[in-house]
């Protein structure tokens, strides 16, 4: 008769087979494992592992009868509701998104929007929760995403290698440029920080041209990330000509702080960084002066916003450049 010991032993043998078996069971059903640890290289094999590992596409999607998760659309062939898998879809939706959009979408250019803008269309009956996959926890970089497109495209669809990689479209390089910002920026979502900017920047700045209270913003990205990031850290650090801060006392004693944005030979005009103009008659002023240490910016920008929101606001700072401008 086996003694108590012998009999807790096998019975915890089995169950860390049982465990390693469930767990075998489990990652082949999403499409087995995949090595991630080494570089990609741009090409269907190098989405696959993308797609089943560090993408984590599988949490979301499946792959025909590959993966069982059900919370994205199916990117194979699969059931009533998915006749033609995602390479071969894509070039309807293409259709679909050239009449809505005005431009010429390729199938390559539909799938890179998904990647890049995935709110641009979502699948019907779906909800428009696809992470952004080139910004944290992700982070995919523009070779991986060019990987997983060229994945998707050998599903049932042609592989054009050129227009993913080395001559894409024009608007397949306009979500790359995307992409790319948000790598610049520490993984930011351009996207995002156009919100950000709405909500913290334009009241003050313009990327049309325009002169306002604060510097026009259309050309910014060509100073760089580096640039960029202390001038919403530390905006008294580099104050662009001619947006000095300058402290006026009127002779009754008021204090008047703010932008010079206008002046005659009677009268200066001051705006302060509420926007509001105040337009004081030299023969009213005691003293009028320059001050090197501030800005009208607010220095307590960065604390009222999240790391996320720097990241993202950043991210969409970059993209402002003048060749930008130019090709619209």
């Amino acid at each position: 008769m086996k003694s108590p010991l012998v009999k807790v032993f096998c019975f915890l043998v089995l169950t860390v087979v049982l465990y390693n078996w469930i767990g075998y069971a489990i990652t082949d059903l999403s499409g087995g494992a995949k090595d991630t640890s080494a570089a990609v290289d741009i090409s269907p094999e190098g989405g696959e592992t993308l797609y089943w590992g560090k993408g984590r596409c599988y949490t979301c999607h499946s792959l025909g009868g590959q993966g069982s998760a059900v919370r994205g659309p199916n990117h194979g062939q699969f059931g009533e509701k998915f006749p033609l898998p995602m390479g071969s879809r894509a070039v309807e939706r293409a259709k679909e998104r050239s009449e809505k959009t005005g431009e010429e979408f390729t199938a390559v250019d539909y799938v890179v929007e998904s990647m890049a803008d995935p709110g641009a269309y979502v699948v019907s009956g779906y909800k428009n929760e696809m992470a952004v996959v080139y910004a944290p926890p992700i982070s995919l970089n523009l070779t991986e995403i060019k990987a997983i497109v060229a994945y998707m495209m050998v599903q049932g669809g042609d592989l054009d290698m050129e227009a993913i990689d080395s001559a894409p479209s024009e608007i397949s390089s306009k979500f790359y440029s995307k992409i790319q910002a948000a790598q610049a920026a520490g993984g930011g979502d351009p996207g995002a920080g156009a919100t950000v900017y709405e909500d913290n920047c334009e009241e003050c700045h313009s990327l049309e041209g325009e002169v306002m209270v604060g510097p026009d913003l259309s050309t910014i990205g060509d100073k760089g990330v580096k640039f960029i990031a202390e001038s919403i850290l530390n905006p008294a650090k580099s104050i662009t000509p001619g947006f000095e801060t300058y402290n006026v006392e009127t002779k009754d004693g008021t204090m008047i702080v703010g932008v010079k944005t206008a002046e005659d030979a009677n009268k200066v005009t001051i705006t302060n960084k509420s926007s509001e103009e105040i337009v004081i008659a030299k023969t009213d002023i005691k003293s009028m002066t320059i001050d090197e240490n501030a800005s009208v910016m607010p220095e307590d920008l960065s604390e009222a916003m999240t790391v996320k929101d720097f990241q993202d606001l950043q991210s969409f700072m970059i993209m402002q450049k003048a060749e930008k401008k130019e090709g619209e």
